[in-house]
Parts: structure tokens; sequence; C-alpha cells
């Protein structure tokens, strides 16, 4: 296990427990070099795994932090060496000294910025590769904990900049409830407790929903709006986002697009280079990278004449190419009245405007003479019992990191609490 130590009381209190209690454990500091002195503390870190036998991982941020929320930015560096430490001690968690206050403090920030279950409830027990064991212990219980050993933690002065706002909410807004309302500290990390149990259940209806078929937006109406949310954060995940990385606002749009309420358009870009989308009633996540993905070939040979639906078959003589939509196309389709522009007919056809840059198209000579799926030149197909070129593509491009997710069955609500 590799426990992430700040060397402040919570993160050095957790270590001393695991190593007490003989798991074996690999400590890792990471220094943010924001404030003077911040050398001094990992060497105080240095010496307390040093005296103890706790291997030691650490890293000295050498790099401009990224623009921004300085807290983000921090934030981003940390776990990113905290993942690279991981792997280097071959840990399998990592262990976060996270306490009862601070998923209390988090749960009011997130009341305050106005949140769903998922902000209620605070951060969760485990998230990947992170646990956070001491969410039901309290910072007085770790306090006690120090002294009875005679442990002596470094006191982050951040921890008391009212310019935070976790600051002011753990030194202000806390405080004067509980003068108000005694134990309400208590009670509210009692909700999120539950609510965190809710949000599970909410979560487990949300990935059976998801190995189930792909889902529609009929379907995700049904739901109870707990449910669908979460079914809209495992299509992003697995499509490839980041956990968490969508906002209220994703969420919203999302919703209001499947409910025919969005304003225009028939997507919502997200994080990652990824957009929702809903093509024939089903949801899809996809990249939102433009251009081809993927090489399609165009395969010729000679047919003396064929069932093969997804073939077309052209006259001899031809001389093909695989191409790409450019501006201006047409082409006269068999059964059609008269030409007609490419772009209506992907409309018409109802393909994605992400997907029409990579449709593969064949050409003879500058002509457009087959959009695969879609149609054929009339005047260009072989006449029956003639000789024809069998003309296929054996690889039709798709997006990348595409993922369509099916419904067959409904999902039962997780209580009358959601």
């Amino acid at each position: 296990m590799l426990a992430a130590v700040s060397g402040g009381p919570d993160s050095t209190a957790l270590l001393v427990a695991l190593h007490e209690a003989g798991f074996d454990v690999v400590a890792a500091h990471y220094d943010h070099s924001l404030r003077e002195g911040s050398d001094e503390v990992a060497a105080l870190v240095d010496r307390f795994c040093a005296a103890r036998g706790i291997p030691l991982i650490t890293e000295r941020r050498s790099e401009p932090l990224p623009k921004g929320s300085t807290q983000a930015a921090a934030r981003a560096l940390r776990y990113a060496f905290l993942d690279r430490a991981r792997r280097q001690a071959g840990a399998d968690v990592v262990a976060t000294a996270h306490t009862a206050d601070d998923l209390v403090e988090g749960v009011v920030l997130h009341l305050l910025r106005g949140c769903g279950l998922a902000g209620f409830r605070g951060m969760p027990v485990r998230r990947g590769s992170y646990v956070r064991p001491w969410l039901g212990v309290w910072r007085a219980e770790v306090e006690e904990f120090l002294a009875r050993r005679g442990i002596a933690a470094h006191q982050d002065p951040a921890n008391r900049d009212p310019r935070y706002a976790r600051v002011r909410v753990r030194t202000r807004v806390l405080p004067a409830l509980e003068r108000d309302r005694p134990g309400i500290v208590r009670r509210f990390h009692a909700a999120a407790r539950a609510v965190s149990a809710l949000h599970d259940t909410a979560t487990a209806q949300a990935a059976e929903a998801i190995t189930g078929g792909p889902v529609t937006a009929a379907a995700l109406l049904s739901m109870p709006e707990a449910v669908a949310i979460e079914v809209l954060k495992q299509l992003y995940a697995s499509a490839g986002g980041k956990e968490p990385g969508l906002a209220r606002s994703h969420l919203r749009a999302m919703l209001e697009l499947t409910r025919g309420q969005g304003r225009g358009g028939r997507g919502v870009d997200l994080p990652g280079a990824l957009r929702f989308r809903i093509v024939g009633g089903r949801l899809e996540v996809i990249s939102s990278t433009s251009g081809v993905t993927e090489k399609a070939r165009l395969e010729v040979r000679p047919c003396s004449g064929c069932d093969d639906a997804g073939a077309a078959h052209l006259r001899a003589g031809l001389s093909l190419r695989l191409g790409y939509r450019t501006p201006g196309l047409r082409i006269r389709p068999a059964g059609g009245n008269g030409t007609r522009k490419l772009q209506d007919i992907f409309v018409d056809a109802r393909v994605p405007r992400e997907d029409r840059d990579r449709w593969p198209l064949v050409f003879a000579g500058d002509r457009l003479a087959w959009i695969p799926g879609l149609g054929v030149a009339e005047d260009l197909i072989s006449p029956v019992g003639e000789p024809a070129l069998h003309v296929a593509i054996s690889q039709i491009a798709r997006p990348t990191r595409e993922k369509v997710v099916r419904l067959d069955r409904p999902i039962r609500p997780p209580g009358d609490q959601i």
C-alpha cells in the first residue's frame, strides 16, 4: 500500500497506523514548492520515515503550475505524482488521510454551490486505485492518536488561510452552525454516508443498464434521474473520459438533449475531446476529433454477378479510387430523381456530422460513384448479365473510442428517496 504523506497531522497519523497494523506500506511525499520552507517539510518526512524503516518516494515540483486555480493545479500535479509512485512501489492502492471533518467540509462546499447525489455524499471511500479509510475518523481523534505517541506533525499555514473557501467553511461556517444547532456537523456526516449508500445503489443500477445493450433516449427518460445521471457518467467514462470529469452543466445539457430540449445541434461537447450524441434514438459518446481515424481499404475484383448486398457492382473498365468528403460533391443515385448533394444524402440518412468526414467514398476518376450503404451512381451500375467490378470496403472508418450502450429492460428506482 502506498500512503500519501504531506507531513501534516492526518497523513502522518495514517502512516503510523498503517505501519503499526503491519501493512506493507510505502510513503509518498510531493513537494509542491509553493511556499518557503516546503523543502524543510520534505526533509522532516524523510527523517520520520527513516526512523521507522518505512520506504519513502519523494518528488519536488520542477515544472510551472498549469494556468487557473492554484489549488486545482497543485492537486493535479500531486495526483499525477501519486500515480507514478504507486507504479514504482508496485502498490495496489494509494491511501489518503481524508477524515470525517474533510467529508463534511466537502459536502457543505458542494451544497453551497448546488449539487446532486454525488456532491451530497462527498468524497467516496474508494475511486479507482485511491482509498480513504478514515472518512469515519474525526480530526480530534487523529490529534489524540498522535498525542498518545508524542508525535508532533507539521502544521500547514494554508489550513488557516481564510482566502480558501474550505478554510472559511472549517473556521466560520461549521462552527457557527454547531453553536446554533449542536451536533449538526455529525448529522451532516451521517446524512452524507446515507446518501453515499443511495448513490452506490444508483451507480450499480446504471452499470446494470449499460451492460444490457444500446441505451436509448426513451429508456433513459424512464429511469429515476439519479440513475439516468449515473448512466451518462458511465457512458462518458467507458468512452475514455476521466472521472470525475463532467460538470453539472454537462450533465444538464445531456439530459436536455435526451428530452429534446437542447438548443440546436445534435450533440454536446464534453471534456477530453469527446461528444455526446443521439443517433437513431441511441445514446453514444464518441471522439469529437475530426478526420479519418482508420484507414479504409478498397477491394475491387471481377464479378460475373452475385447477391452481396454490402458491395456495389460497377461497370467494368472504370478506374476506381477511395476518397473522403470534399465540398460540392454530388451524385445521381439509383432510384432517385436527379442529382443530389452528398451533404443532403448524409442529412436524410441521419449520418451524424462527426462521421461525415470519416465516411469512405468510392470515386470513378473525379466522379462520386458509390457512397457505401447510402447510394450508387445510377449510370455507373453494371447492367445485369454483363461483366462487372465487385467493389467493397474492407474497413469502414469509425470514430475512435466509440462506445454504444444497450438497454433492453426497465430499471427499478433505488428507493423513494431518489
